[in-house]
C-alpha cells in the first residue's frame, strides 16, 4: 500500500517526464531529489542527475549513499552555463506562492522592514526566466498560496517565466492552464477533495477543467522507491 508521501514523490517526478536529456535538479528535501531519481530509473531514463554537489552521477544511488559512477564534473559554472541555457529542469520550493506561479523565498512582510527574513532570492530569477521550473510544496495552506506574494524572487506566467510546469502538494497537482496563464487544480491526492483544497487556497483557483485523482505509484516504483529511500526520510516531508 502506498503512502502519501509516495504519491507525492511520483507526482513530482512525473514533472519530469518528456525532459530527455537534460538536468533534473531536485531543491530543498527528499521527496524532490527522490523524484527526479525516480523518473531517471523508470519512465525518463536520459535524465541526468547529479549528487546533490558538483558530480553527475552515471548510477542512480539511494539517499545519503555517495556514486559508484561519476559520468562528469559539475563545478558551479557548469551549472550555470545550463541553467543560462534552458538545459536544467529544477523543482523549487517556495514560502509564499500566488495565482500566477510569482513565488517568494526572501522575506515575509514589508520589505523595509519584514516579518521575517528568509533565504533571499538565490538562483530563482534565473531558473524562472530560462528553465521548465516546478514546485514542491509540503504544506498547502492559505499562508503559502497567497493572493500577492511580499517579494517576488521566481517569476510567474504574468512576468516572463520561461515554463511552469507543475506545483505539487500534500494535497494536489496544479499547473497554470487556467485562462491568462493562472493556476489551476488538476488532480487531488487519493483521500483529498475539491474543497479541501480550495479552501487551503488564498486565491480563487480554477477548477472547471476537470479534476481528477492523482495516480497512486506502480509495485515497479515503489520497489525503486523502497531502494532508493530505504529510511523512508520522504514521510517525514509529508503529513499524512
Amino acid at each position: 500500500m502506498s503512502s502519501r508521501a509516495d504519491v507525492c514523490v511520483v507526482a513530482c517526478a512525473e514533472a519530469f517526464r518528456g525532459d530527455g536529456e537534460i538536468l533534473a535538479a531536485g531543491i530543498g528535501g527528499a521527496v524532490t531529489v527522490l523524484a527526479a531519481r525516480l523518473a531517471r530509473l523508470t519512465f525518463e531514463p536520459e535524465l541526468l542527475t547529479h549528487d546533490g554537489v558538483c558530480l553527475l552521477t552515471g548510477d542512480v544511488p539511494a539517499l545519503g549513499q555517495a556514486p559508484e559512477v561519476v559520468e562528469g564534473w559539475l563545478p558551479f559554472r557548469e551549472h550555470l552555463w545550463l541553467v543560462l541555457n534552458g538545459r536544467r529542469h529544477v523543482m523549487l520550493g517556495a514560502s509564499q506562492i500566488d495565482r500566477y506561479g510569482n513565488t517568494n523565498i526572501s522575506c515575509v512582510g514589508d520589505w523595509a522592514r519584514p516579518k521575517a527574513q528568509l533565504l533571499g532570492v538565490r538562483g530563482a530569477p534565473g531558473n524562472t526566466r530560462c528553465d521548465p521550473t516546478s514546485y514542491w510544496i509540503p504544506r498547502h495552506s492559505r499562508r503559502t498560496f497567497v493572493p500577492e506574494v511580499d517579494m517576488v524572487s521566481g517569476l510567474g506566467t504574468d512576468r516572463g517565466a520561461y515554463e511552469l510546469r507543475r506545483v505539487v502538494t500534500d494535497l494536489a497537482v496544479l499547473d497554470f492552464g487556467a485562462d491568462g496563464g493562472a493556476m489551476r487544480l488538476v488532480s487531488v491526492h487519493p483521500g483529498v477533495g475539491v474543497d479541501e483544497v480550495v479552501a487551503a487556497t488564498g486565491f480563487d483557483l480554477d477548477i472547471s477543467g476537470g479534476v481528477t485523482q492523482t495516480r497512486e505509484p506502480s509495485d515497479e516504483e515503489l520497489r525503486v522507491l523502497d531502494r532508493l529511500d530505504p529510511n523512508r526520510l520522504r514521510d517525514r516531508e509529508v503529513a499524512a
